[in-house]
């Protein structure tokens, strides 16, 4: 798992920075986990957009992915490393011991023939799932659930991981990603270890077009629109458009959006990193 500089054989390769993805073991999905993603272009029911900077972009089908691992105390063998377009991880096909296959977010490290368990008493190893009461203080975590029982919602994009530093009553202290601290309930379910493809943040994409492949259309600058469509747009010549806001009008650099007394603030020890 690495990236590679590419010689400058045309322009769009002279600043591309490429992920190897020697990792991959097969470029065959598992049909049977494959569903159809229709894509909206940003627009609505009613076919007005709603959502700028969202067209074009290559056909996908989406992975179903297992993010509960729901079949306590049954081994799954893994059959591949695979890639998914639909996120900057890699998942894994994993066969249970009755047949069915699934996919899972792949840990760091995970192998071709690894078992993998999940359960409420099973080794805290990677790319095994278990309560956070039942994982010794300082374990490496991913696919964390904030809601027993719903799935794992959080540390699930490429080179993430979460940690376990303490147990307080019915609630485990994690440090996440963000550096913020937060509880959670200590029966929630993790998997253990890191996520996968942590070079994903050295990738560089090169040229335009490679973003309009992700179906990222280009984004226009508040300042170089006219008055009626953006706050800072207007004036004579290249106007600095006053101070930076947001479409809406909201202060753009600093402003804290979070709602106050929010619900989940009680749970949060100490804020993410400045």
């Amino acid at each position: 798992m690495g990236v590679r500089q590419l010689k400058p054989v045309t322009p769009g390769q002279r600043f591309r920075i490429a992920p190897t993805f020697e990792e991959i073991t097969t470029d065959k999905p598992e049909r049977s986990l494959l569903e159809p993603i229709k894509r909206t272009g940003g627009r609505n029911s009613q076919g007005r957009r709603t959502m700028r900077y969202i067209g074009g972009g290559h056909k996908r089908r989406y992975r179903i992915i297992d993010f509960k691992r729901n079949k306590p105390d049954m081994p799954a063998t893994v059959l591949s490393v695979e890639y998914d377009p639909n996120r900057s991880a890699r998942i894994s096909l994993v066969q249970y011991e009755d047949g069915e296959k699934r996919y899972i977010i792949a840990p760091q490290g995970i192998k071709v023939g690894q078992v993998v368990i999940s359960g409420n008493d099973v080794a805290p190893e990677i790319g095994n799932s278990l309560p956070l009461k039942s994982m010794p203080i300082g374990t490496i975590v991913h696919n964390v659930e904030l809601h027993l029982g719903k799935g794992g919602q959080l540390v699930r994009s490429a080179g993430t991981y979460a940690q376990l530093v303490a147990r307080d009553g019915k609630y485990a202290v994690i440090k996440m990603p963000s550096g913020e601290m937060r509880m959670i309930l200590s029966t929630c379910v993790a998997t253990v270890g890191s996520v996968s493809n942590s070079d994903h943040m050295n990738v560089t994409l090169g040229k335009a077009g490679r973003n309009r492949w992700l179906g990222r259309t280009p984004r226009v600058r508040g300042v170089a629109m006219n008055p009626v469509d953006h706050p800072m747009g207007g004036g004579e010549g290249r106007a600095s458009g006053g101070h930076p806001r947001s479409r809406t009008g909201l202060y753009a650099k600093g402003k804290k959006t979070r709602t106050p007394n929010k619900y989940s603030d009680r749970l949060i020890i100490s804020k993410r990193k400045k």
